[in-house]
């Protein structure tokens, strides 16, 4: 049952890592400053504020992945210690 756990916590892991698709949402400010600032140049303006928002995104979810290994690690000591 065990392996079972840990063979489907890595499959969800996997799932939710690479098949994630792609986002092109924004937030109000950000969209009207991008809506107001195109009028030329095409979409160049809009795809880095995209970017930027993304890589923004993604550090809270190391820092909270960080966290979660530690609390494993811990956790997976102590019942070493308890055989």
């Amino acid at each position: 049952m065990k392996l079972f756990r840990n063979q489907l916590a890595t499959l969800l892991f996997l799932a939710f890592s690479f098949l994630s698709a792609e986002s092109n949402a924004q937030c109000a400010m950000c969209r009207s400053q991008v809506e107001s600032s195109i009028e030329g140049e095409g979409k160049v303006v809009g795809r880095g504020l995209n970017d930027g928002i993304l890589y923004l995104m993604t550090i809270p979810y190391f820092i909270l992945g960080g966290f979660a290994y530690m609390v494993y690690r811990n956790w997976k000591g102590g019942q070493q210690k308890s055989n």
